[in-house]
């Protein structure tokens, strides 16, 4: 990825469905809150991920995706070497992201030496949101500030094409993008950054568990497939789903031979039944001449 000039900004979302008009996609663990009702992005797993790469590259054959690996994916050097090798050989991804700072730059180093197109995070990192007491803004003080600039930087070292700046005031967000001169996102940290990114999911209002302060909705599907669903559910109760407009339909004079013919096969049936009960009536002994012992002396 090449850093365009800083006035033109591009854009993303997150969401494994939502293509049109998109430069990049964006397919994230938060699909585990979004489409597997987790409370969090942590259970997701590395073949869970390389199938929701593979339906959006479906749908989006020739747009970029940027995707997530999940939490644990990366804890040591091998093991994010060989999980992320393994999402770039089967989930059709064009560049791969974690979520470490400087405590994790031999990881960052070991990925991008390894040939992958590596991104990071900073600010708030979703794999860390029990350590951070849940999602919440970073970045809040100087000391934080000063904290998240220095991780970008150590990601750029280490060999990271680019890094996501996420929930964060927007001077923090602006420090960061102009620290570093590799591909940046912004969510929920302003304008700054070579990428405006939003969840699609919360663009889309379909998913209502929580609204993040910097999510904007720009529709509202989640009320919209629910009053679906009721009105479906009602309109069963009371009989007036499914209608006539809703059924397939037969010619009557279809109708009228499928009935004859049907009166017909049903008469036949019933001979041949009868026709076999007497077969069966005639031809079997009776349970004594079974046993023998109670034949009459003369037989």
């Amino acid at each position: 990825i090449r850093r365009p000039p800083r006035a033109t900004p591009l854009y993303s979302s997150a969401a494994s469905d939502v293509y049109k008009r998109q430069d990049i996609i964006g397919v994230g663990d938060s699909l585990g809150m979004t489409l597997h009702g987790h409370q969090n992005t942590l259970q997701i797993t590395v073949d869970q991920m390389i199938m929701h790469i593979l339906a959006v590259r479906n749908g989006a054959p020739n747009t970029m995706i940027i995707a997530s690996m999940p939490y644990g994916s990366y804890a040591t050097e091998e093991k994010a070497v060989e999980n992320a090798v393994q999402m770039m050989k089967e989930s059709g991804a064009d560049a791969l992201k974690l979520q470490l700072g400087k405590e994790g730059i031999n990881i960052i180093k070991a990925v991008a030496d390894a040939g992958v197109p590596i991104m990071s995070h900073v600010g708030l990192l979703p794999h860390k949101v029990h350590l951070l007491g849940g999602f919440k803004m970073q970045g809040s003080t100087a000391n934080a500030a000063i904290d998240i600039i220095e991780d970008a930087k150590a990601i750029e070292y280490a060999g990271a094409i680019g890094l996501e700046i996420e929930a964060m005031p927007y001077e923090v967000g602006k420090a960061v993008d102009e620290a570093v001169s590799i591909f940046t996102f912004s969510i929920g940290a302003g304008s700054a950054g070579t990428c405006q990114l939003l969840n699609g999911y919360d663009l889309l209002g379909a998913f209502d568990t929580f609204k993040p302060k910097f999510a904007k909705r720009y529709a509202n599907l989640s009320e919209v497939a629910t009053k679906a669903f009721s009105d479906y559910v009602n309109e069963v109760r009371i009989g007036k789903f499914p209608d006539v407009d809703h059924n397939y339909k037969m010619k009557e004079e279809e109708i009228t031979l499928s009935f004859d013919h049907y009166l017909l096969f049903t008469n036949d049936l019933k001979t041949t039944v009868e026709w076999y009960s007497d077969c069966l009536l005639y031809t079997s002994p009776s349970p004594r001449d079974q046993r023998g012992s109670r034949l009459p002396a003369s037989a």
